[in-house]
């Protein structure tokens, strides 16, 4: 807790100054998405956190958590709350649909951008946090809000239609429900997870499809009940390093058990980035050009001798039966400036060729960086294959086809 911030300095300049350094990473773009973050008083919202901690414009304040630890519910950090506003664009009158309820900080924020209170609907699975989110709107004055207790995947229906739908919570595909109950035109702003990773995607409903406007990077607490379609087990002995793959996807555990034991084979790319440069769109263009994409969790006090992914947490990995190759980097030092080559590690009978394959991808990803995104459409799950621009990737309601546009 950083005591002196809290003694010396009012919520109003923190709220600036924590407005300020989110605009200057390219957030909050929208005029009025940048003022009712300058106006609604946040800290009030997490009154157990520090001013300085409720102010952190990168950091989430966790106000709920399961037995275990793990996190249910937060205040998200204020960059990815004005991410997920600017692709929402909300405009005044429209009618909004929150899943995921948290601390009432995001519902209060909508309430502003619509001009109505009572346009505004949030909803969470777990009474304690919608008692929370209650509590904290009536007393910040936003009692008008309509806060429900029920499972987020169905929607409201009794509210609905909805012109905007944004979701707070991450799922792994996109209820029916809320296709239903967004009007033609309208919006939805979905943390969505495929093959892995998660992206906070913007979609415009039009013609029975959701096509997305936008892709961003983000995390989220997962959507409670959602996880029947994202498959996850170790693939070492001692069950520390774990993959993570889509129940569409030909996994073999038993043939990849051990891998990590076998021989290894590692490719350069000659492809370097600084420390604090992105590389995530590696994994998304993957995620477009190969169906073989999965996640990789390390421990961080894993050996690199036994497995060296980029990112401990999270990294992206191939997997062609009995072989996998993941993203992995090395450090190089060139004119006084310390960059990073990136590369792959592979390990399996088709080690030589994933690896090689991977740093082709990496190659391919280097020449337009971040700034190339795919298109991304959402069709309904009963949409047959002769209907798909491409390939699916295919979830319990959706069929998600992404591709990048011919240049």
């Amino acid at each position: 807790m950083n005591e002196t911030a809290d003694a010396t300095t009012s919520p109003e300049a923190l709220r600036a100054t924590m407005l300020a350094k989110v605009q200057q990473q390219g957030y909050a773009k929208l005029p009025e998405v940048a003022r009712v973050i300058s106006e609604v008083p946040r800290h009030e919202f997490v009154p157990e956190a520090s001013l300085a901690d409720a102010h952190n414009p990168w950091q989430a304040v966790i106000t709920h958590r399961f037995a275990d630890g793990t996190s249910l519910s937060c205040a998200s950090a204020p960059f990815v709350v004005a991410l997920m506003l600017d692709q929402l664009a909300v405009e005044r009158g429209n009618k909004i649909l929150e899943i995921g309820a948290g601390t009432g900080y995001n519902a209060s924020l909508l309430a502003e951008l619509s001009g109505n209170e009572a346009n505004v609907v949030t909803i969470d699975v777990d009474p304690d946090v919608t008692e929370q989110a209650t509590r904290n709107l009536a007393a910040t004055g936003y009692s008008g809000i309509h806060v429900v207790t029920g499972d987020g995947a169905l929607g409201v229906p009794e509210h609905a239609p909805f012109d905007r739908i944004i979701a707070t919570v991450s799922p792994w595909d996109i209820p029916r429900a809320w296709w239903r109950q967004l009007v033609p035109g309208g919006k939805l702003v979905v943390p969505l997870r495929w093959r892995g990773q998660s992206r906070s995607v913007g979609f415009t409903y039009r013609d029975g499809l959701l096509i997305a406007d936008s892709i961003e990077l983000c995390g989220f607490v997962y959507l409670v009940g959602d996880d029947e379609g994202e498959k996850s087990a170790p693939i070492t002995d001692d069950g520390t390093i774990r993959l993570h793959w889509d129940r569409d996807q030909p996994v073999d555990l038993e043939a990849l058990r051990g891998v990590l034991d076998r021989p290894r084979s590692t490719a350069w790319s000659d492809v370097t980035i600084a420390g604090d440069e992105p590389h995530d769109g590696i994994w998304l263009r993957l995620t477009v050009t190969d169906p073989r994409v999965c996640r990789l969790n390390v421990p961080a006090d894993t050996a690199p001798s036994v497995c060296d992914p980029i990112s401990p947490g999270r990294a992206p990995a191939l997997v062609e039966d009995s072989s996998l190759a993941y993203l992995t980097s090395r450090r190089r030092d060139e004119d006084d400036s310390t960059r990073w080559e990136l590369g792959a590690v592979a390990h399996g009978p088709a080690a030589d060729e994933l690896a090689r394959h991977l740093c082709d991808e990496i190659r391919a990803w280097s020449m337009h960086r971040d700034d190339r995104k795919p298109t991304l459409v959402a069709y309904a799950a009963d949409t047959p294959d002769s209907a798909l621009p491409g390939p699916p990737i295919d979830k319990t309601h959706s069929r998600l086809v992404l591709a990048y546009e011919i240049e």
